[in-house]
């Protein structure tokens, strides 16, 4: 495993992040796994070097957290030796108060992930989407102070435009605040709008860029084809993706093959290894729910593509309407 800094802050972080939201409660998503089918996966996570490990308190309705909470403690039994994050906004109850980045939501809603992940800290504290409806300084002065007490180490931002970003810091940074050190977005090889504001802007701000669905929920494996195919358990079951992408991307999927085939190597590792070679990415976040997705992912980090083949792949690309940010 390689490692590098997040951003332009102290914090190192494996190159690749597992993500968590594979794991919880089988009756919410059909390709769920439960706490005895992730093990394998997580430990040989941990075996191979991986040392960031993202969830969210939505996912799988807290059950992930407690889940990965659990595991780490096992697997990793000294706290120092990885790198926590997790994630607020989402509804995590019936109550008004119970979603969004009101100070009032943001203090309960850390609590209540500590409690589930069974640790005093985490290392990342992301908001996992813009909230509309709180003005961004008292969300900025909450996270502040989430920081100030000892309960994250770092903060983090999620899917959201980019002057929204830019605003978000300049609160922070005009208040004395902490600000985020790194931006977890929609970023992949059929996915590339992210490069028009937000990349750039994180860039040079000095941000860390850990994208979410860096093979576009499977599309770039190979498990959904032309024609509404689907190969796979979650591609027949991820009605997110049937949104997401349509047949136009099988384009761009055609050429990760073919450039997958004159390597003799899986399109998983071509489409992760683009995302690596971009010098804006520090990690991108990949769900695995076999070992074979893990052992792609850990593969992608010792390949290095050349600019021909680099070229090759970004030529069918199309633009998008923006996706992810909602």
């Amino acid at each position: 495993m390689k490692y590098a800094r997040l951003g332009s802050s102290g914090l190192q972080v494996s190159r690749i992040g597992l993500g968590m939201m594979s794991y919880g409660d089988r009756t919410t998503r059909q390709w769920h796994l439960d706490e005895a089918a992730a093990e394998p996966i997580v430990r040989r996570a941990v075996e191979a070097g991986v040392t960031l490990f993202d969830t969210a308190d939505i996912y799988s309705g807290g059950a992930s957290e407690q889940i990965t909470g659990r595991l780490l403690a096992k697997l990793l039994p000294r706290r120092e030796d990885y790198v926590l994050a997790t994630k607020v906004f989402y509804p995590t109850g019936s109550g008004p108060n119970d979603r969004g980045l009101s100070r009032k939501h943001i203090l309960a809603a850390i609590d209540a992930s500590l409690r589930r992940l069974g640790t005093d800290y985490v290392d990342l504290y992301q908001i996992h989407r813009w909230d509309d409806h709180t003005p961004i300084a008292e969300t900025m002065a909450a996270l502040h102070d989430v920081v100030q007490a000892g309960k994250a180490r770092y903060l983090g931002a999620s899917s959201m435009y980019a002057w929204q970003f830019a605003t978000a810091q300049h609160s922070a940074r005009t208040a004395g605040l902490s600000r985020f050190v790194s931006m977890q977005n929609h970023y992949n090889l059929v996915y590339r709008e992210e490069e028009r504001e937000m990349i750039p802007l994180c860039r040079d701000q000095g941000v860390g860029v850990i994208p979410y669905s860096p093979l576009a929920r499977g599309l770039l494996t190979g498990s959904r084809r032309r024609g509404g195919r689907r190969q796979t358990v979650r591609a027949g079951a991820d009605p997110v993706a049937d949104d997401m992408y349509d047949e136009a991307d099988h384009d761009v999927v055609d050429v990760v093959c073919a450039v997958a085939d004159g390597r003799g190597l899986p399109p998983a590792q071509i489409a992760l290894a683009w995302l690596l070679g971009n010098p804006a990415v520090n990690a991108p976040i990949v769900g695995a729910t076999t070992l074979a997705h893990l052992e792609d992912a850990i593969a992608a980090v010792d390949i290095a593509l050349s600019e021909e083949e680099r070229s090759r792949l970004e030529a069918p690309y199309r633009p998008h309407r923006v996706l992810g940010h909602g």
